[in-house]
Parts: structure tokens; sequence; C-alpha cells
């Protein structure tokens, strides 16, 4: 797995170095709403200790982390209403799995109807 890369966007964010639209933040998880929203709501979550992807996150992290990021996911669910209609919870992991940023993060869509995952 290729080294973590302290100067990807998300851990500018996490440093204050560059602004961003703050839905939640708490102890271990920022979430804020994406600046290319594929949704009417699309909110990303990411844990503020430096991890790759999803496999690295629950591998490595700490039950605390853990535990902290998937309940600030659920929050954020609540905060958009998307309890009722539903929403669509992302992540994308390494070259194949089209991740653009190499931190982990899961986008949180809803507000509309999403169609099939994927197109072919």
């Amino acid at each position: 797995m290729p080294s973590y890369d302290t100067n990807n966007i998300f851990a500018k964010i996490l440093r204050g170095e560059v602004p961003n639209d703050t839905v939640l933040e708490t102890e271990h998880s920022l979430a804020f709403n994406d600046i290319a929203p594929q949704a009417p709501r699309h909110v990303l979550v990411i844990p503020k200790g430096a991890y790759m992807a999803y496999d690295d996150f629950s591998s490595d992290a700490s039950a605390e982390e853990l535990v902290d990021f998937h309940r600030a996911v659920a929050e954020v669910i609540r905060i958009i209403e998307a309890e009722e209609k539903g929403f669509r919870a992302i992540t994308n992991a390494r070259t194949h799995g089209m991740q653009e940023v190499s931190h982990f993060h899961m986008h949180i869509l809803a507000g509309q109807l999403m169609g099939p995952l994927l197109a072919s």
C-alpha cells in the first residue's frame, strides 16, 4: 500500500489550511459539504487520523475512532434529513475504486433517487 500523502486536500482541511463548509465536527471526525455535489445533499465524512482507505481505517484505527466515525455518519444522515427517504453511502479505494483523494472518506448522498449503483 502506498504511504499517506500529508499534502492531500483533506489533510490540508484538517490542518485549517483550506476552508470547508462544516456540517459536523467531533473529536475524531469531520463532515463537510462536497465542493462538487453529485446530489442535492452531498456530505463527506472523514476521520481526523491519517488513514488512506476504508480497509486501512478499519484495521488500524482505535476503537474510539471507529465508533466516533460511524456515529458521525449517522448524525450527518440525521442532520441532512435523509433517514426517511434514504441515502447512498460510498467510499472509494485506490486506483480501481476511483479514489480521488488519498485520505479515507465516505460520501453521503441524499435528496433524490440515486438510480443504479453502476451503469455498465
